[in-house]
C-alpha cells in the first residue's frame, strides 16, 4: 500500500496502478477535477478507482431534521465541530449532490460501472443506539461507494 497526499500531485509514474483507492477524501476538497485527473492518470487502463463518501442525501436529511433547509443541488461549504480526546477542531467538507459527483467521475474519464449504499453491521445499533433508533432495515443513508474504471 501507498499513501500520497491527494492535494498535490501525486509522486507515482502514470499507469502505475490497478486499483486506486479513495475512502472518505473527496468531500475535503472544493474541486474533485484536479484530484480526479490525477488519480485516473496513476491507474492503467482498465484500473478502477474505488471511492466512498459522505450520502448526498443523508447530508439533506440531516439538515431537514435539524431545522435547517437544505439544498441538496447545490455544491456547498459546510463546517461541522468535532471533539475528540479534548480537543476540539473545525472541519470543513464540500457538500454535493449525486448529478456533480458522477459528472466529475465522467470528466475525469471514468465510467462508473457500480453505486452502492452500503449496509450497516448489526453491531452499529449497540453503539450508536440513538443514531440508529428510527432506522428500520439494513441500510442507511450515510455513505456511497463508487466503483469507476479508468477508459
Amino acid at each position: 500500500m501507498r499513501v500520497a497526499v491527494l492535494a498535490s500531485p501525486l509522486p507515482f509514474d502514470d499507469e502505475t496502478f490497478d486499483n486506486v483507492v479513495a475512502s472518505l477524501v473527496l468531500h475535503y476538497l472544493e474541486d474533485w477535477g484536479p484530484t480526479l485527473a490525477e488519480l485516473r492518470c496513476v491507474l492503467r487502463p482498465g484500473g478502477r478507482l474505488l471511492v466512498s463518501v459522505h450520502h448526498p442525501f443523508g447530508i439533506a436529511l440531516h439538515q431537514h431534521m435539524a431545522g435547517e433547509k437544505p439544498k441538496y443541488f447545490e455544491t456547498r461549504s459546510r463546517i461541522d465541530e468535532w471533539t475528540m480526546g479534548g480537543q476540539t477542531a473545525q472541519m470543513r467538507f464540500w457538500d454535493r449532490p449525486l448529478h456533480a459527483m458522477t459528472d466529475a467521475f465522467t470528466a475525469a474519464g471514468f465510467r462508473i460501472s457500480a453505486i452502492s449504499e452500503p449496509p450497516f453491521t448489526p453491531e452499529a445499533r449497540d453503539v450508536f443506539p440513538e443514531e440508529f433508533r428510527e432506522i428500520t432495515g439494513t441500510r442507511f443513508l450515510y455513505f456511497l461507494f463508487f466503483v469507476l474504471e479508468a477508459g
